[in-house]
């Protein structure tokens, strides 16, 4: 982590990641896919879904090969890259073939390395094979929920999940949250651990910071009308009146809205109490 001399009190605060071991380019103009639209949390309809949503500085989108292709092809990493719409950083892979694709960078991976994809690929940290090919025990990451759909769980900076065992045609996974979650041998998943560890304390230091990355400032709902949240209004102060609701009167603070009953028989374990997935 970087830290800055406290020349404000927002400054005094502030740590970021250390961008040194990065290339200063943009990377390959091939995987690159122009500038990712700003939507402000809104759906296809234009309504809001998602609150606190918006501004923030232009991102360009770099194409990651979350599906592994490449079947036993290897590859050169070639050096590491900033993504700005990722905790994760990137890793430039040249193929013998003259091909160049984008991975998330785990621990451990060195400029001048060399990684692959297949069943008989080695277990070596940016290796990508099918979870029946992996010895019990492993840490991965880039995990497939149902083969050939591309790595889906598993992405964040600093993330890890752990091959438990094998039965049958499945594996049993657990995940960050505390979770156990049954995948199909026949899923790819990546060895190792997502890099980038020290993205988890960082401090943003000020609230401008949060803008440039598009996060808009929230409000208290004590503080609003009674038309804009249940826990508006009143004399004076108050506390709400009430348990902790969203704007909309849903329970907050525990309450569970998870309603996926087509996956439920996958969960071994649910995920430990008060972690997130």
């Amino acid at each position: 982590m970087k830290s800055f001399r406290p020349t404000s009190p927002a400054i005094r605060q502030k740590t970021v990641e250390s961008f040194d071991n990065l290339e200063k380019s943009r990377g390959p103009k091939s995987l690159l896919a122009g500038a990712v639209k700003e939507l402000a949390g809104r759906n296809s309809k234009g309504h809001a879904t998602v609150r606190h949503k918006g501004g923030g500085h232009k991102r360009v989108y770099r194409i990651v090969e979350f599906k592994r292709s490449h079947i036993g092809i290897p590859a050169k990493v070639d050096g590491f890259y900033y993504d700005p719409n990722r905790s994760a950083r990137l890793a430039l892979l040249n193929y013998v073939n003259g091909e160049k694709s984008y991975i998330l960078a785990p621990v451990g991976l060195k400029k001048g390395d060399t990684v692959e994809c297949g069943p008989k690929a080695d277990i070596k940290p940016g290796n990508a094979l099918p979870l029946q090919n992996i010895p019990v025990g492993t840490t991965v990451h880039c995990i497939e929920i149902y083969p050939q759909s591309g790595a889906q769980l598993v992405r964040t900076a600093g993330v890890g999940a752990m091959l438990l065992g094998k039965e049958g045609k499945d594996a049993q996974i657990r995940l960050p949250s505390g979770e156990v979650r049954l995948i199909s041998q026949q899923c790819y998943a990546t060895v190792g651990q997502v890099g980038n560890i020290e993205h988890e304390g960082r401090v943003i230091g000020k609230a401008g910071r949060s803008r440039w990355l598009g996060v808009r400032s929230a409000n208290r709902g004590v503080s609003m009308n009674p038309v804009d949240h249940p826990h508006g209004g009143g004399e004076g102060r108050t506390s709400g009146g009430r348990h902790p609701v969203t704007p909309w009167g849903q329970p907050t603070r525990g309450y569970k809205t998870r309603n996926n009953k087509r996956t439920d028989s996958r969960i071994v374990r649910r995920r430990a109490k008060g972690k997130k997935s």
